[in-house]
């Protein structure tokens, strides 16, 4: 699997992972069974999704221009 995918399927993963946790933050909330490990629970993945979301952000802009012989895009004109 190509590095770049591997991170898309990551940061999916954990976007599943993130709504997990906060769906059980605020089933303890409602309960009213507050613990600090609870609010961060959902906080480890939060970071891990930022970090692979901004990579995903700017991959579009590291990656080399692949542009065939004679074609324009509308920046050019």
């Amino acid at each position: 699997m190509n590095w770049n995918n591997w991170i898309r399927q990551f940061h999916r993963w954990l976007s599943i992972v993130f709504t997990v946790a906060v769906i059980i933050n605020i089933v303890a909330m409602v309960l009213q069974q507050q613990a600090v490990w609870i609010g961060l629970l959902a906080l480890f993945p939060l970071i891990l999704m930022l970090l692979s979301g901004l990579y995903l952000f700017v991959l579009p802009y590291l990656a080399p221009r692949r542009m065939q012989g004679g074609s324009t895009s509308a920046s050019q004109v």
